[in-house]
């Protein structure tokens, strides 16, 4: 049976974006919402909504047992998770699927597999991706531990097997702190993850990370769409992205899409994933892999023309892929800036009222946003309050286009982050696209 009536269990601009997405495929949408997002605007436009507790996250958009019920009063028939909350949940997805609802997403097993990073990379390795230089797995001895970071070359970093964020994570110069280190990555990964597990891998001295978009039917055919640049970001956050990377050529793009594609068909893959890499001298190195979609997903849509969550519904709805590898066309060049309520400079929270708003127009400009003129920012969850995405023939042209839009962007009654992406956008490294992951937080620091 297609599917007639999808439940959103997520909120803010995702929310909305999967419900224009499903109205445009004809199917119905449920909105679940914390009494804090109450007047949110997926849920004013939304067929049906629920509510499912309060603001805390833990209490609504993490709570399993009122999501499933709000999709059993409303008899939604597939839950989209968005990205975020409960959306790389393996126990979720399986309770979805035990309830006879269409879970849009991969299967449970991929994201469980994925979401550990030591069985990811282990994975990722077997499927032929290229990996950075370190353990095959957990390190808890220190001898072998040392052993393996001489190999691999020192400074080597350590990571939390369930991190993310940058906790649990910790640079080495060298074998005399090495102990200290795992110790400390441990304890910290402990008490964010409830897993100490830690491993270690070479540290790169000054990559960019740069992401393939990646789709797969669940029966053995994939495709990817192409890399996304992500390299601007502060304290592992995306801060601005843009695809297609200013240093990727079309060979390497097509290299190494048709190795991350096989790798998905292999794998039997299922839906939208991506499958990140630190990219430096030429060489790409895997470090995980997203089973879900991404925050910065605009972009690809932006130059390639493919609709990635119509895509994702109609896979999850058992319909093959609706685009072969051969008819994707890469056209042209996309900026996304994510603009949050913060202060531009010290990023202090900014929630509060919206007093006045004016999202920007114009040719190739979209904005990704559910504010509105008298809509209450709340506190309680991510900042991140619209996506700006402009295109362009050119990306020199992108930029001038970004510029424009950025002045007509309105948000009043808040602080945003428009004047950093402002600033950022006459930075002659910025322009000249010579920059890596390190890159955002040194400017930063040569600006106070």
């Amino acid at each position: 049976m297609p599917i007639k009536r999808l439940l959103i269990a997520n909120r803010g601009e995702i929310a909305l974006r999967i419900h224009r997405a499903a109205h445009e495929m004809g199917i119905e949408t449920v909105a679940v919402h914390s009494t804090a997002d109450a007047d949110a605007m997926h849920v004013r436009l939304a067929d049906h909504a629920v509510c499912i507790g309060p603001p805390a996250a833990k209490d609504s958009y993490l709570n399993m047992a009122a999501i499933i019920s709000a999709a059993e009063i409303t008899h939604a028939d597939a839950i989209h998770p968005g990205y975020g909350f409960l959306s790389e949940n393996a126990k979720f997805a399986e309770i979805v699927e035990a309830h006879d609802i269409t879970w849009i997403g991969p299967k449970p097993e991929h994201i469980r597999t994925m979401g550990d990073k030591i069985e990811a990379k282990r994975t990722a390795g077997a499927l032929g991706l290229p990996l950075v230089p370190g353990s095959d797995g957990a390190v808890s001895d220190i001898k072998e531990a040392k052993a393996i970071a001489e190999a691999a070359g020192y400074p080597v970093i350590i990571k939390a097997a369930s991190g993310g964020g940058g906790r649990g994570m910790k640079v080495c110069n060298g074998p005399d702190e090495l102990e200290t280190l795992i110790q400390q990555a441990g304890s910290e990964a402990k008490a964010a993850f409830g897993d100490a597990t830690v491993y270690i891998e070479k540290y790169l001295g000054n990559p960019r990370h740069i992401e393939f978009q990646v789709f797969g039917d669940g029966n053995g055919n994939a495709i990817h769409l192409g890399e996304r640049d992500c390299s601007l970001q502060r304290r592992h956050q995306k801060v601005l992205e843009e695809a297609p990377s200013p240093v990727i050529s079309a060979a390497e793009r097509d290299r190494m899409g048709g190795i991350v594609a096989k790798a998905m068909a292999d794998m039997g893959y299922r839906g939208a994933g991506t499958i990140e890499f630190l990219w430096e001298n030429g060489e790409f190195y895997f470090i995980e892999m997203n089973t879900r979609l991404q925050v910065e997903h605009p972009v690809t849509e932006a130059i390639t023309g493919v609709d990635l969550v119509r895509e994702q519904i109609r896979i999850a709805d058992g319909k093959p892929l609706s685009v072969k590898q051969e008819e994707i066309e890469f056209k042209g060049h996309a900026i996304e800036c994510r603009i949050n309520a913060e202060d531009p400079f010290n990023f202090t929270p900014s929630p509060g009222l919206v007093t006045s708003y004016h999202a920007a127009g114009g040719m190739h400009v979209r904005v990704d946003s559910g504010l509105y003129a008298g809509y209450r920012i709340p506190p309680y969850y991510d900042s991140m309050i619209a996506k700006l995405i402009v295109s362009g023939r050119t990306r020199e042209g992108c930029i001038m286009r970004l510029k424009r839009a950025l002045e007509e962007m309105v948000i009043g009654g808040v602080k945003t982050s428009i004047p950093l992406h402002q600033k950022l956008l006459t930075d002659p490294k910025f322009l000249d696209g010579d920059y890596s992951i390190k890159y955002l937080e040194q400017w930063l620091s040569e600006a106070e």
